[in-house]
């Protein structure tokens, strides 16, 4: 298979727009094409990630840019849309179908808790409200504070690292910082959660153009971010390992790299407890010890293991389709060190991003300088 290779990025800031989102992710395509020094003409394939935006939402974007012909394909896997979208680019270039693909992840987002299962025959579970992501979670961490002794305050914590980066970012919805009380003594939405440790629902938009070698090497002048390791599964009836860890282990063999390896990361922390679980899934530390990790600054941006440093899904937003896209935005330019006032500070040479979403989808892309 070929080398696969990050050639240019764009965002838009996400928040509430009152124009089309389509417009919005047609910004984010261009901001990646000026990135990447190239123009829409070379685009030969293209992938269009969203949730909620209904059919062919990926051809009303791309008009905007020019009818040009190329492939366009829709891509919906939940929260994992835009990891996904990235997952199927990569083996179009990797296999010589393609070599230049760009990956466009946007979605408009209603206010209030997400409603997967709209207009569908709700089980008993469902109308108890067992199946509401800010419960779900709720009941995870519930298990993860008897198990482990894990606290609230370690909870709240990831919300007032992540917010604290998001300050940093311009492209972020939310910019502000909160103090650990401020957090602890927001309205209650699912015990032990607190709204300040919930993602909020914005709008966005984001584009990764990848690209084959010899495309980077005619293009690039500055240190290539080469796209090592992709994997994306979904849930077994009876899980013998964590999904997370599962998906993570995949990407790590294909990459020929481990969790040390990791420089910085940008995980799913739609709720804090997410983000505490997801350092123990990926093997960023031991099952139990996520609270001693954020306790220590381990994952700031000052740590030795970044977590987040865009601000999350926390802070940045949680667009479901542009998640998975935005979050490489960010890794693409860590590892360039363009990340201004919130590079990380340990050189970074790796970056993870992972995603996952209802339905028991969890994706996990790998980068490397």
């Amino acid at each position: 298979m070929r080398n696969v290779y990050v050639q240019g990025v764009g965002m838009v800031k996400c928040g509430r727009y009152t124009e089309k989102i389509e417009t919005k992710a047609a910004e984010a395509c261009m901001n990646a094409l000026q990135d990447a020094g190239m123009k829409w003409r070379d685009v030969q394939a293209a992938y269009a990630a969203h949730v909620m935006q209904g059919p062919s939402a990926g051809q009303k974007v791309f008009s905007q840019i020019g009818i040009t012909g190329l492939n366009v394909t829709n891509v919906e896997n939940a929260c994992a849309s835009g990891s996904t979208a990235l997952h199927h680019a990569y083996y179009d270039i990797a296999y010589g179908k393609y070599d230049v693909v760009l990956v466009v992840g946007f979605e408009k987002m209603k206010r209030g808790v997400i409603d997967a299962n709209k207009g569908e025959e709700r089980s008993y579970e469902d109308k108890l409200g067992l199946q509401v992501m800010p419960s779900e979670y709720a009941q995870k961490a519930q298990r993860h504070m008897y198990e482990y002794g894990t606290t609230p305050e370690q909870m709240a914590k990831v919300s007032v690292k992540n917010h604290k980066n998001g300050t940093y970012n311009p492209y972020a919805h939310y910019q502000k910082n909160f103090t650990l009380e401020e957090v602890l003594q927001s309205r209650p939405i699912a015990d032990p959660l607190t709204l300040l440790q919930a993602c909020p629902t914005s709008d966005g938009a984001a584009a990764v153009i990848l690209v084959s070698e010899n495309v980077m090497k005619k293009n690039r002048n500055q240190d290539p971010i080469k796209f090592v390791g992709t994997a994306v599964q979904t849930e077994t009836i009876l899980e013998d390992i964590d999904l997370t860890t599962r998906t993570a282990n995949i990407a790590y063999q294909m990459a020929g790299l481990g969790p040390k390896d990791i420089s910085l990361a940008e995980v799913h922390d739609a709720f804090t407890i997410g983000e505490l679980l997801h350092y123990e899934a990926l093997g960023f530390c031991a099952p139990g010890e996520s609270g001693s990790l954020i306790d220590e600054g381990v994952t700031e941006i000052t740590g030795s293991l970044p977590v987040s440093p865009s601000g999350g899904l926390q802070s940045r937003g949680h667009p479901l389709g542009m998640t998975g896209v935005a979050q490489v935005c960010e890794i693409a330019w860590q590892l360039r060190g363009e990340a201004g006032q919130r590079q990380v500070q340990n050189n970074p040479k790796v970056g993870l991003a992972h995603t996952q979403g209802a339905g028991g989808i969890c994706a996990v892309n790998i980068f490397s300088l």
